[in-house]
Parts: C-alpha cells; sequence; structure tokens
C-alpha cells in the first residue's frame, strides 16, 4: 500500500497523497547556458501543473543537464522532477547526484533508463549502464530509507525524495508490460510516468491488469499525454521515437485536417485523451509532454477544466531569484 505514515517529501506527492488529480509536464531543456531561457519555459509551466520535469538528454541529446534546470528551478521555488538515466553515469557519479540535487532542494526523482545512444546527435558516444532503471531505483530507496551508499558508507544525513518510475504500457510483449511495472514499484518506485496513451482502448486494457494486481493501489499512475504538432510530426514520432505508438487512425485524423489547423486538431486530440483517461480507474494524473510547447501546455490544462492546481508550485517563503536583475 502507499504509505501515509511518513511526511510527503514533496508537493507533489502531497497532491498525489491528497487524492487530487496530479498534473506533471516535461520542461524541454535549451541548448544555451543562459538560465533565463530555462525560467521563461517554467514559469509557464509553473501554474498548471504540481511538478516540472527536468529532462534529462531526451532522445540522448546534449542539451543542459537535468541537474542543472533543477538548481535552478529550486532557486525560484519551483517544484522539479528530476530525471535521471543510466546510460550516461556510472553509480559513482549518480549517487552524488543525486547527493547534490538533494541537498539543493530537489525532492522528486524519475529514474530511467534513457534513449540508446543511436537514436541521437552523437551516436558514438559509449554507452554507460552500469546499473538498469530498476537497479537505480532501488538505489535511490536505499539512500532515503538506509541512510548509506552502495558501497556501504552512512550517509550523515539521507535526502529526502519522492521516487517516480517510467512505464510503457504499449511495448511487446504487451502481458509483460504489468509485470515490468510491479517490479519498480517492488523495488521503491511510488509515481509513475508512462509513455504517449494515444491508444486509449490499449491503456484501457492495461490498466484492467494494472488494477487486477492491485498496482494502482502501490503506486500513483500518471498517463502520457501530449499535443501532436503536425501530421508529420505524428508519422515522425511513431515511426523515429522509441517506444512511441500512435494508432493509424489518429494519424489519418491529422492528415485530414488542413494544414494550418493540425496543431489546433492535435491539441483537440490530446484534450480528449485527457477526458477519457479521467474516466479509467486507477489513473491518478497525467504527465504531458509536449517539446518545446509549453505555451501550449498551459492552454491544455486550462481547457482541460483541472485548474486551479491544489498546490501552488511555488515556494513563497523564498526569495526570487532572477538573471541579470
Amino acid at each position: 500500500m502507499l504509505p501515509q505514515n511518513k511526511p510527503a517529501c514533496s508537493r507533489l506527492e502531497e497532491t498525489l497523497r491528497a487524492g487530487h488529480f496530479a498534473v506533471t509536464a516535461e520542461l524541454n531543456p535549451p541548448d544555451s547556458a543562459d538560465p533565463n531561457d530555462v525560467y521563461k519555459a517554467a514559469e509557464v509551466l509553473s501554474g498548471v501543473c504540481d511538478g516540472i520535469n527536468a529532462v534529462d538528454a531526451s532522445g540522448a541529446n546534449t542539451h543542459i543537464s537535468s541537474v542543472g534546470i533543477c538548481a535552478l528551478l529550486t532557486r525560484v521555488g519551483y517544484e522539479p522532477v528530476y530525471q535521471v538515466t543510466c546510460r550516461d553515469r556510472n553509480r559513482i557519479a549518480i549517487q552524488g547526484d543525486l547527493l547534490g540535487a538533494a541537498a539543493m532542494g530537489v525532492q522528486n526523482v524519475l529514474c530511467l533508463s534513457g534513449d540508446d545512444v543511436t537514436v541521437g546527435d552523437q551516436p558514438e558516444a559509449k554507452r554507460v549502464f552500469d546499473l538498469d532503471s530498476i537497479q537505480l531505483i532501488r538505489t535511490v530507496r536505499m539512500m532515503r530509507d538506509e541512510s548509506v551508499l552502495l558501497s556501504g558508507r552512512k550517509l550523515t544525513t539521507p535526502p529526502c525524495f519522492f521516487i517516480g518510475a517510467a512505464a510503457n504500457p504499449f511495448i511487446p510483449p504487451l502481458d509483460w508490460r504489468p509485470q515490468r511495472l510491479a517490479k519498480k514499484i517492488a523495488a521503491g518506485a511510488q509515481f509513475i510516468q508512462t509513455q504517449y496513451c494515444f491508444d486509449i482502448p490499449r491503456f484501457k486494457e492495461y490498466m484492467n491488469q494494472v488494477r487486477d494486481q492491485g498496482l494502482d493501489k502501490q503506486a500513483f499512475i500518471l498517463a502520457g499525454v501530449g499535443p501532436l504538432k503536425s501530421a508529420g510530426a505524428a508519422n515522425y514520432m511513431r515511426t523515429k521515437v522509441p517506444g512511441v505508438h500512435i494508432p493509424d487512425e489518429i494519424v489519418e485524423r491529422m492528415k485530414k485536417t488542413p494544414k494550418k489547423k493540425q496543431q489546433e486538431e492535435g491539441k483537440k486530440i490530446c484534450l480528449d485523451m485527457i477526458e477519457q483517461i479521467r474516466e479509467i480507474e486507477g489513473v491518478a494524473g497525467i504527465h504531458i509532454m509536449a517539446y518545446r510547447q509549453e505555451e501550449l501546455v498551459a492552454e491544455i490544462v486550462e481547457e482541460a477544466g483541472l485548474l486551479p492546481r491544489p498546490i501552488a508550485n511555488v515556494r513563497l517563503d523564498q526569495p526570487a531569484f532572477c538573471i541579470n536583475a
């Protein structure tokens, strides 16, 4: 069962524990060393979601680091979700980054394997994968609950993390996907963010299997959604982006829409998905992925009737921070 006897580590955890339908969204990292580029995107998201995912080199492409984004977001009191992948760092670096993130006020961690380097813009890069995602989840839980590193050394002060993991209901063998989820929850995952759920009938079947195993009572499940920018983008995503499944009827719906109206149609599809997802038992919220379209995220959350958010995504007791102020 989900723990209720211990204080929540984060505002996101508080929101989910209280039974509110949660909203998280991805802040797609800029190719820039200017912190204001991060703040511009975060400002749009902060008022419409309960947690802002700091993406860790998604698609195996280099951007400003996830821990760097988290450091900036915590300065102004936003609620970051620190994405950590196993692809690029060994266990020594990962544990050090986790402690550093905790020291900066990061309280949510999403443990990921990471996209393979072959899909990125530097395919010659070496893979690390010293840990896999389940081992990473166990590591974070051990640091938090046992106050110890993998080496056995004790921590003087443990981190307080709300631990998350990813799930993809759409990769064959489909019957194995809930088993994979169960392993991540057993390892210590408390919340789950899924891949895009364009195939609602398949997602419903997945959730039936999840409920049959009682997994929805053991972790908070946030369904992945997002707007399609165009028919071409939809086709690219389902053919080039690993793990993304978009049914033919969705692509055809986009193709039949005049080009000038395709972005609006993509938003309507996303809103339709959210409406259906909210009716599925066991779903605790949504995770919105909209690459470099933060303004559209705000529109989607508002038009889906998910405002105002129950807990403000800013710490009013902290001083504002702004470069060049």
